[in-house]
């Protein structure tokens, strides 16, 4: 049985669930139900070896989780004499015996029913005289191992998780990121790597500080799986939702994953993978939420641990947390020495230029290009999330740059590649196909600046477009026709996003005009500033300040001066500003034939109109 048709199957256990169960509800008993399926049936062949070893130390009253392991070969164990099968046999004490199974676990898979909330589940379907119905259903799905492999049953269970996604649009953003987007981040991660991801016997960490339910992990696991079969990755994870935990875990335990490495908490507030330090790192943290719950502990560490603990280079404004969890994940990078880390992180549009010199947006946009740190930043369409319509942008960064890179940021503007979706999902309207995903890729791993080039018909409509690197010849345009060209592409210095912002003070005049001079202070005998004609200007870190001051300043108001105090310097990544492209308005001899046409049709349908 294929993919499609496994996951058909399991999810049509939702028919018996109909009306007793909201839809939204049906991934809460379907979820759970499936990884104790799984797990029921993977440890079905060693069940009498691990009875027997657990009956024997128990005996001898020594501890018997490593030996029970290391007897079945597995990570996890079920010391009930249960199993689903022999649930099915005994109808009337159905719920008892399940708990009794579910008990039998070993306690980190224990915690995932938990976080599932299992029991209620249980005792809801209990009351609903459904609970032996679905038991005997999921009992009588075969998921052996020797049938559907970890990478299958990953693959099946991703996709529940995704029905399940999308029957809670209301929450489906927090627990979901878009196939296609994740998709299109390992590529950016990986495509630098290939080589070396396709030896043998390749072993990588990968880390998700908001893991969700586990989607971008599994994707990363896949591809390299593709890429080389015998390569290794090991994920880590932590997700502040107790049921996205739940079900991240679940599906990390179906792929043969350690779940130890999946932890529940807050990422900022407490780090539940302190002194991990990772390969690679994938994350999409919540857009423009608000810190304030854990502002005490991480003023905390900023304060009294500096550039030694997370948040050294600063803090951003309480309202949006965004760049804290990039500066998290920039914490557990290797040394570059050790091989180095690359990371990739979906931010909206207000990390980009929030906040002006001297802020905390700032200071850190600072920190990575100062510290060469950016490699690219990714425009992708809009409306491709569940929970909202807005910009948003893939950063890559690494501390281990090839050669052609350093020094420089590439910046593309993906926003023109989507298609519409055939149905919508909350707020998610496009998406991005193998061949968009493909061509942001190339883009990125060419490292040129290209623009879209797009042939308009002598009626304005579009006859075809390709993307283009500069330079190449243009091609032909038809005959009345045009050649349209958009920059999606271009490379600049780290230094070109940099500014200083001075200080322009004019004096403060007297009742006849005369500047007046300070009486006391450091400000004594020198012009007194006058505060309500305070002015700054932002200079570029590549013009000298002076030259700009005497250019810009000094022509209109020859009496003002700079304090040079006062000087800050900030960083901002104006992104549309670099792909914005100014079209001459039409002439307006075309402007009024179009009129006239209107004019003229218009008139034609009134005198038809009374004859």
């Amino acid at each position: 049985m294929n993919q499609q048709s496994l996951s058909s199957l399991i999810w049509s256990v939702a028919d018996l669930l109909r009306g007793d169960l909201k839809q939204s509800e049906y991934g809460r008993v379907i979820l759970p139900f499936t990884v104790l399926r799984r797990l029921d049936c993977v440890l079905a062949p060693t069940k009498e070896a691990a009875l027997n070893e657990h009956a024997a130390k128990q005996t001898a009253s020594i501890a018997f989780e490593p030996f029970v392991k290391r007897k079945t070969g597995l990570d996890f164990y079920n010391v009930s004499s249960l199993d689903m099968g022999k649930l099915m046999g005994d109808q009337d004490n159905i719920r008892a015996n399940l708990d009794s199974y579910i008990q039998g676990f070993a306690p980190d898979v224990r915690s995932i029913f938990e976080h599932f909330d299992f029991a209620a589940t249980v005792e809801r379907l209990h009351k609903a005289k459904l609970l032996y119905l679905v038991t005997e259903k999921f009992a009588a799905i075969k998921l052996h191992p020797s049938e559907v492999d970890n990478v299958q049953m990953g693959l099946v269970f991703e996709e529940l998780i995704r029905k399940f996604a999308e029957l809670s649009n209301e929450t489906a953003g927090e627990h979901f990121t878009p196939r296609e987007v994740i998709r299109l981040m390992v590529n950016l991660l990986f495509i630098e790597d290939n080589d070396a991801l396709t030896k043998p016997g390749v072993v990588r960490t990968m880390y998700d500080p908001t893991a969700g339910t586990g989607g971008m992990l599994s994707v990363a696991g896949e591809y390299l799986f593709e890429l080389n079969p015998k390569a290794r990755l090991t994920l880590y994870g932590q997700e502040l939702n107790p049921e996205s935990h739940a079900i991240c875990k679940a599906d990390m335990l179906i792929r043969g994953q350690d779940i130890s490495n999946i932890v529940l908490g807050n990422t900022l507030g407490d780090d539940g993978l302190l002194g991990k330090l990772f390969d690679y790192m994938l994350s999409n943290p919540p857009f423009g939420v608000e810190w304030k719950k854990i502002e005490k502990a991480i003023r905390e560490e900023y304060e009294k641990q500096g550039y030694n603990g997370r948040f050294g280079p600063g803090l951003p404004r309480v309202s949006d947390g965004s760049l804290l969890f990039l500066l998290h994940l920039l914490s557990k990078m290797r040394p570059a020495a050790q091989g180095g880390s690359r990371i990739g992180i979906v931010l909206n549009g207000s990390p980009l230029f929030t906040g002006g010199a001297g802020s905390g947006e700032s200071e850190i946009r600072r920190h990575v290009l100062e510290n060469d740190l950016v490699e690219a930043i990714v425009a992708l369409p809009t409306d491709m999330f569940y929970n909202t319509g807005i910009s948003t942008y893939v950063w890559v960064l690494s501390n281990r740059k090839p050669d052609d890179r350093k020094g420089f940021v590439q910046l593309i503007d993906g926003s023109s590649f989507w298609q519409k979706m055939r149905k919508s999902l909350g707020s998610k309207r496009k998406e991005m196909s193998d061949e968009h995903i493909a061509t942001v890729t190339k883009l990125f791993g060419d490292f040129m600046e290209a623009s879209l080039v797009t042939v308009l018909d002598d009626r304005g409509k579009e006859t075809g477009n390709q993307v283009q690197v500069d330079g190449e010849t243009l091609p032909k345009a038809p005959a009345g026709g045009k050649v349209k060209r958009v920059p999606i592409s271009r490379i600049f210095r780290n230094e070109e996003f940099g500014y200083r912002t001075i200080t322009v003070e004019r004096p403060l005049r007297d009742e006849n005009g005369k500047p007046m001079l300070g009486e006391r202070g450091k400000l004594r005998g020198k012009l007194q500033p006058d505060s309500s004609q305070r002015d700054t200007e932002n200079v570029p870190l590549s013009e000298d300040v002076e030259v700009y001051f005497k250019r810009e300043v000094l022509p209109h108001a020859p009496d003002a001066w700079m304090d040079q105090e006062k000087t800050k310097v900030g960083y901002e990544i104006p992104f549309n500003r670099h792909f914005y492209v100014f079209e001459p308005p039409r002439e307006l001899a075309e402007i009024d034939a179009d009129l006239k046409k209107v004019t003229d049709r218009i008139k034609a349908m009134i005198e038809g109109l009374s004859a």
